[in-house]
């Protein structure tokens, strides 16, 4: 009896709670109690829809309501693995489920809530971050959440970036991972008897498999084509962690577990292969045409230059055909006369493992690129930046292309002047001749002259042929005759012969004009070395050394280079 008296006075409260509200827009302490021991009731065991994106529905149970917006947020990131910082709108029954921001708990409807996650993004100021408190007192109840679709020009899924790696070095030293318990109390005890008496641990397979297993996960999740000194290096923290594996005898103790963690991380790209991660599968073997019963052959397209994410898999609840279909929506935008900026920018970050793909498994011709993915010559016309490449080079590399090509070329500039001057007499005129100009020039920006020279002076430093890379041609000459056989190159266009006045820097792939308006040399320069990448192009055959001391020196984007551009690099250094 006393229970039913007790819901019927709940109900009775609700009734006024309710007349008072919608009359008077009142509400007493009871009317509040009421309710809120209502809704507790009634979403105590609830479960809960969550719309990851339109093709992704996930289920989800909370064990008990959140009392906070901190708990509720906490209980989002656990249940659905949410990485990155997020704001909360709902749907307002009350004005036809039009977004509203999340301020207090009084805004949510009492029954059933339909809450948006939209993610903070990194380029673009979400005017959530402006107006919203991440953080308000309290909340209501939770019916569905609806978490950066596809179509939101203003979030992007944390599972996109879950598919790409963000180390672009190799850390030094490696982390070793913790393995399982067992495994752990093994080493540990091993470890303990190593120090009293100096013995080794007799390993057993198991513990070996789940080693190497461990270890091959935490490698690939940095790099998926480790260099001889990286396994090395595994090896070595392995054993300085875990004394009681070192290998008995001489040597360095470890030469056997780098053989193996090396055998080990062929075995699992091979089974990641064959689960379909896309950085291994563009390595899958192939037929020659015409060759059936002459045996397979493939060429391993692998990260050679310190590209961090070569061939990402695609993001999460994307299949090829739904990047595709996106792929048109961004051509379909280009042609338009006023862009949609920050639309085409983030479908060229959802796009970016389709593209990938293709770059490096089909290898299409520039041509090919223009047509399919024009979003890559992007251009801020504000700033005349080619905001595509940039990022799509931000993309592969982690690096950002103009500002650390920038304040090297800065820090550098002076050295390499010094160097020129002090070595000119080893070389040809060409280095004289240089410097003459440099010396002589009457310009308002000398530093911006001084950074031309000083690139300029690289090839001949280095003894390549930089007279087919860089090539100078009048306005008034006709495109074709500009871009015959150039491969790759900068046209410096000047205005006529007689002032040598620069109009305009041109960047020419295939015989084709990717980029024009290019402000200075210096800039295209960092343009050609990005495109490189974006388009897993070869460096120059002419100009080899050239490139790879931009990406050894200026970029700083791999450890290991050339006999001659590691001598120029301790000349340079020197000075």
């Amino acid at each position: 009896m006393s229970v039913w008296l007790c819901i019927m006075t709940l109900l009775s409260a609700m009734y006024i709670q309710i007349i008072l509200y919608s009359r008077f827009s009142m509400k007493c302490c009871f009317c509040s109690f009421a309710s809120a021991s209502v809704q507790r009731l009634l979403r105590h065991h609830r479960a809960r829809h969550v719309h990851i994106n339109p093709k992704l529905i996930r289920k989800i149970r909370l064990t008990k309501a959140p009392e906070s917006l901190d708990e509720l947020y906490n209980e989002l990131r656990q249940k659905l693995e949410l990485v990155g910082e997020f704001s909360i709108q709902y749907e307002d029954p009350d004005f036809g489920s039009a977004l509203c921001n999340l301020v207090d708990i009084m805004d949510l409807p009492s029954e059933k809530a339909v809450l948006h996650i939209l993610w903070s993004n990194e380029d673009i100021s979400s005017p959530l971050q402006a107006s919203t408190p991440t953080r308000p007192s309290s909340i209501s109840s939770l019916d569905t959440a609806s978490i950066g679709s596809p179509d939101s020009s203003h979030s992007l899924s944390s599972v996109i970036r879950a598919h790409r790696r963000s180390i672009s070095q190799w850390p030094t030293p490696f982390p070793i991972p913790m393995f399982s318990y067992d495994v752990e109390l093994i080493l540990r005890k091993g470890n303990e008897t190593f120090e009293k008496m100096g013995m080794t641990l007799p390993v057993t397979r198991d513990v070996k498999i789940e080693i190497l297993e461990k270890l091959a996960q935490e490698i690939f999740a940095v790099k998926a084509y480790p260099e001889k000194h990286e396994y090395e290096s595994v090896a070595a923290e392995l054993v300085k962690k875990h004394p009681c594996l070192k290998e008995p005898g001489g040597g360095t103790g470890y030469a056997g577990w780098t053989t193996s963690i090396k055998f080990k991380i062929g075995n699992y790209r091979s089974k990641l292969r064959q689960a379909g991660c896309n950085e291994v599968s563009v390595n899958r073997r192939t037929r020659r045409d015409g060759e059936e019963d002459h045996g397979l052959w493939f060429t391993l397209k692998k990260p050679k230059r310190g590209e961090v994410n070569h061939v990402p898999d695609h993001p999460e609840s994307y299949t090829e055909e739904d990047l595709e279909d996106l792929r048109s929506l961004l051509v379909e935008a280009m042609t338009k006369k006023n862009k949609d900026m920050e639309f085409i920018r983030d479908k060229m970050d959802i796009t970016f493992s389709l593209r990938r793909k293709e770059v490096v498994e089909v290898e299409p011709m520039v041509t090919d690129v223009l047509e399919r993915w024009p979003g890559l010559f992007l251009e801020e016309q504000a700033r005349h930046i080619f905001h595509g490449i940039c990022k799509e080079f931000t993309r592969v590399t982690t690096k950002d292309l103009l500002g650390t090509f920038r304040a090297a070329l800065h820090m550098f500039t002076p050295r390499l002047l010094k160097l020129y001057r002090a070595r000119k007499g080893a070389f040809s005129r060409d280095m004289e001749k240089l410097l003459e100009e440099l010396d002589e020039q009457v310009t308002s920006d000398i530093a911006l002259h001084r950074r031309q020279a000083a690139l300029e002076g690289l090839p001949i430093f280095l003894r390549e042929n930089a007279d087919k890379f860089y090539r100078t041609c009048l306005a008034t000459d006709p495109e074709d005759r500009w871009t015959k056989g150039v491969q790759m190159g900068v046209l410096i266009v000047l205005e006529d012969d007689t002032q040598h006045t620069v109009i305009d820097n041109v960047l020419v792939l295939e015989e084709i004009v990717v980029l024009r308006d290019v402000p200075d040399f210096p800039t295209a320069l960092a343009y050609v070395f990005g495109l490189l990448y974006a388009l897993n192009m070869e460096f120059p055959k002419e100009l080899k050394y050239t490139f790879e001391t931009i990406q050894h020196i200026f970029m700083e984007m791999s450890t290991d280079c050339s006999q001659r551009v590691r001598s120029f690099k301790m000349k340079l250094l020197s000075q």
